[in-house]
């Protein structure tokens, strides 16, 4: 198993391999019962759990009660984690198709703390208020530190190897992670209220919030998707990749964008949750492999999935009280992070 998981964290400079499509689609149907049925739980289990009996009477409307104002705060909440997970998993997958890097995440890239200083900045100095304005702001910040870090990793000999771009990132994750409790911890007023852009969560979600995100996830989603094609070709290279017609700037400047809108409107609804975008996509390998057609959806199949059931962990694990679902994502990302840097055949600097 140690032997396949390697081989696959290597997978985002590999050509795409062929793996029978019987076998993906009994994967397909596997994750979706799987995700079904967390959703279920998230809606089911909290600080009041909630039986069958009351969660289809709340849902029907026949009962009114404790356990239908519990179903109807959950389940804005649940789609909210299982959108955010899909994005920050998408987003992952793309940037490490872009840059060839299996380290690569929009957390551990600093690009969900530069979304995150960006909206902070906004509310703090510029009196921001209008929730797709955190959008724009968001998209905008992801883009200025995923821009500073990728120059930053590229400079020095070899250019933008992975753990250049690693390094770069975690410091200027730190850098930003700094700044923003600059700015928050002086306003105890709004601490408790934006406390999410330093941890991140999905607790609160209403579908206002949702409704403001959804038109921008869309967009990444697709950009994401019709990249997925050319993604497989700069797999082979870049030279391979010009040889097969391919206009490798146009490609790069369109994926990106994708993963950008992405986590910059994940980060706006919920937060910096790290480690989903890097621990999924690999995952994801080992079910159908480096075929970034299959790849990305599944990518946010499993990443709803995950997301839905961190939610669901920090709400059981210090019952009454909740852990945000970015202390979660974290416990579980930093040891596989630490296997990839140790497991992955990363070049040196």
């Amino acid at each position: 198993m140690s032997a396949v998981l390697e081989r696959e964290l290597v997978a985002p400079e590999a050509a795409p391999e062929r793996r029978p499509v019987s076998t993906r689609l009994l994967w397909l149907g596997a994750c979706t019962a799987v995700v079904i049925a967390l959703v279920l739980a998230s809606v089911a289990f909290g600080t009041r759990a909630v039986s069958w009996h009351e969660l289809v009477t709340a849902f029907t409307g026949t009962e009114e009660g404790v356990a239908q104002a519990a179903v109807q705060a959950r389940v804005p909440r649940t789609v909210l984690a299982v959108l955010i997970g899909a994005a920050l998993a998408v987003s992952g997958a793309v940037m490490q198709g872009v840059t060839r890097n299996p380290l690569a995440d929009p957390g551990i890239l600093g690009v969900n703390m530069g979304a995150s200083l960006a909206v902070v900045t906004g509310i703090a100095f510029f009196g921001l208020t209008d929730p797709t304005g955190y959008v724009w702001v968001a998209m905008l910040g992801a883009a200025s530190a995923a821009t500073f870090v990728y120059a930053v990793g590229s400079l020095g000999r070899g250019g933008a190897t992975p753990l250049k771009l690693a390094l770069a990132g975690a410091a200027t994750a730190a850098a930003l992670t700094s700044l923003v409790s600059a700015i928050l911890l002086p306003r105890i007023a709004v601490m408790d209220t934006f406390r999410f852009w330093q941890i991140g969560g999905v607790g609160g979600a209403t579908y206002d919030r949702i409704g403001h995100v959804l038109p921008f996830l869309a967009v990444g989603f697709a950009l994401s998707l019709l990249a997925a094609r050319w993604l497989n070709a700069l797999a082979l290279g870049d030279d391979l990749a010009v040889g097969l017609g391919e206009r490798v700037g146009l490609v790069r400047a369109i994926a990106a964008l994708g993963a950008v809108v992405l986590c910059g409107a994940a980060t706006a609804a919920a937060g910096p949750i790290a480690f989903v975008g890097l621990v999924v996509p690999h995952l994801c390998r080992l079910l159908v492999g480096v075929d970034h057609r299959w790849l990305l959806p599944f990518s946010a199949l499993v990443g709803a999935g995950l997301l839905v059931a961190s939610d669901i962990a920090g709400r059981l694990v210090a019952r009454p009280e909740e852990v945000d679902v970015g202390i979660i994502t974290a416990l579980i990302g930093a040891p596989f992070f630490i296997y990839v840097v140790r497991r992955s055949k990363v070049r040196e600097l």
